[in-house]
């Protein structure tokens, strides 16, 4: 049995990964969005009411599945239609996501993590696969009822293929036949149940044929079926229980064992077909569930993460989109927040409009502080966020899809001093180097700037023109305006002489009294970063003298 969920024709198994996932979520700060999308956010009148304790198996589920990237426009599409389903229908999802939590936490009890079987013990083995056995199926049960109730809602081929997989291979027919089997071997679990006030006790009644052979001895003795009697309980005191005990006393219903080697082996051997019969009919139904639960708890729990993480934008009132798959050369999109700075200073921050189309190298400079890099993350969460199949804190965004996703963010120093800040930040873009493809996108802040602008500017030029070359995806944010200005120039004699360039450039909007807009606007390059703005508002304007104001 399968989920299907993640993917439309196989389970997850998280080998399709980021080269370097561990520098993604550092620099684009994603443990904040895995944190809150296990924290659920309660409404009430439109006004949050309270947000829920984290749960951390849908912060670890967001982790690992956020940092295995689709690579198809089919498998984008299969996901969201089923993450538009839970987010019609909230309930429906959490309803879902607690009967899956619920099975394999009772499955735990019973050694799922330590992956116990207890073969050391045969009646305790077989006790456990009842056990699992009864669980699965009344679990089985419950996700049918669950997804039947909410089936007029579901629109999703997600959705509507598992109901259609659990109606086959667990349709009414398997479930009457698990049940009998159940109800058959309860003895070896129940010793009694209380029913009105009255006991009744679990009775085994083994039928077995065989014949007599020669001097009245029992020939071919085999189990011939296997079931539990209810019983009701009477006091060996009583007058009825008396009764019973005489008629009994008058026909013997039973033979001794001991009077014959042949039987006492024959009646072992009984025992042990009736061992035999659990485990196999068990055994087959576990098989083929076990992994389910597993896949529906994990699968799950990606969608119920993506729900609260829509509650977080509704909370900061955040408009979203379900992005749209487009060529790698072009990214255009509108409103674009940086979601990860909004729920953490829970505002909703300035969005941005971009249309960049059939252009490889984005590069971005202008003013301190202007909101550069944090246009360079919401780039980054989002594009992360849609090759994932979720939502994007966004009105539109159209991208390409990429096989791998590269950050080369500032670093503090090493504090070992075992090596430079520039040491350090050449070793990893060399990594990325050794590792990339042309279908990579490299996510580029502040690189280089940890030298002088003459050799900050060289190293970048020969770094970033060789990769555009090479028809790498690449958008910097930089400070090298030297730099800038180089490619600048050889992008508008690209332009005169073919017509066409692949690079283009924004700057960070600054007014003519130094207000910042948080905006990028497509612009030349700036010849300076306005770093005296900064100075006016800390130190403040000097006079003649050079006093504070």
């Amino acid at each position: 049995m399968n989920a299907f969920l993640l993917y439309s024709d196989h389970e997850w198994i998280g080998t399709q990964k980021y080269f370097d996932a561990k520098s993604i979520v550092q620099d684009l700060g994603l443990k904040t969005l895995y944190m809150n999308a296990g924290k659920d956010v309660v409404f009430e009148n439109g006004e949050v009411k309270k947000i829920k304790e984290q749960d951390p198996f849908i912060t670890d589920t967001m982790g690992r599945v956020m940092m295995s990237p689709l690579l198809s426009k089919e498998e984008i599409i299969y996901r969201q239609a089923i993450l538009k389903d839970c987010l019609n229908n909230e309930f429906f999802i959490q309803d879902l996501y607690k009967e899956a939590a619920t099975i394999v936490a009772e499955w735990d009890k019973f050694g799922r993590k330590s992956g116990y079987t207890g073969k050391t013990d045969m009646n305790g083995w077989v006790v456990t696969r009842i056990h699992l056995t009864a669980l699965f199926a009344e679990g089985l049960k419950k996700i049918k009822k669950i997804i039947r109730d909410n089936s007029v809602f579901l629109e999703s081929d997600g959705f509507k293929a598992l109901e259609k997989r659990l109606n086959e291979e667990f349709n009414d027919e398997y479930e009457k036949k698990i049940d009998k089997l159940l109800h058959d071997i309860s003895f070896y679990v129940t010793e009694s149940e209380d029913r009105d006030g009255d006991l009744y006790l679990h009775i085994p009644r083994i039928v077995l044929k065989g014949k007599l052979g020669p001097g009245l001895k029992f020939e071919k003795v085999e189990m011939n079926n296997v079931t539990s009697d209810l019983i009701k309980y009477r006091n060996p005191k009583s007058t009825i229980a008396k009764i019973r005990e005489f008629k009994n006393s008058l026909t013997a219903n039973s033979f001794s064992s001991k009077m014959t080697p042949v039987i006492e082996k024959q009646i072992v051997e009984i025992e042990q077909n009736v061992v035999n019969y659990i485990v196999s009919f068990t055994g087959k139904f576990i098989d083929n569930f076990s992994g389910f639960f597993d896949q529906l708890l994990l699968q799950v729990a990606f969608y119920r993460g993506g729900v609260n993480l829509s509650r977080h934008m509704k909370r900061i009132k955040i408009d979203y989109c379900f992005p749209v798959v487009c060529n790698n050369e072009d990214l255009v999109f509108s409103e674009l927040k940086e979601f990860v700075m909004c729920m953490e200073q829970r505002v909703n921050a300035v969005g941005n409009t971009c249309s960049i189309r059939d252009k490889n190298l984005v590069i971005i400079t202008g003013a301190n502080q202007g909101g550069k890099s944090t246009f360079l993350r919401s780039v980054g969460i989002a594009q992360v966020m849609m090759q994932a199949g979720l939502q994007v804190a966004a009105e539109s965004f159209s991208s390409g899809l990429f096989t791998s996703i590269f950050t080369h963010f500032t670093r503090r120093e090493d504090s070992a001093m075992n090596s430079g800040r520039l040491d350090e930040e050449l070793g990893r873009m060399n990594t990325i180097i050794d590792n990339l493809d042309k279908a990579s996108l490299v996510l580029l802040n502040e690189s280089f700037a940890t030298t002088t602008e003459i050799d900050g500017s060289i190293i970048a030029y020969d770094i970033i023109k060789a990769l555009n070359e090479a028809g790498v995806k690449v958008i910097t944010v930089t400070h090298l305006l030297s730099f800038a200005r180089k490619i600048y120039s050889e992008s508008e004699e690209s332009m005169k002489s073919s017509g066409h360039s692949d690079i283009t450039f924004f700057c960070a909007e600054r007014k003519a009294d130094g207000e910042r807009t948080f905006k990028m606007i497509q612009s030349v390059p700036e010849l300076t970063s306005f770093g005296l703005d900064l100075y006016k508002d800390i130190i403040g304007e000097p006079d003649l003298y050079g006093e504070k104001l």
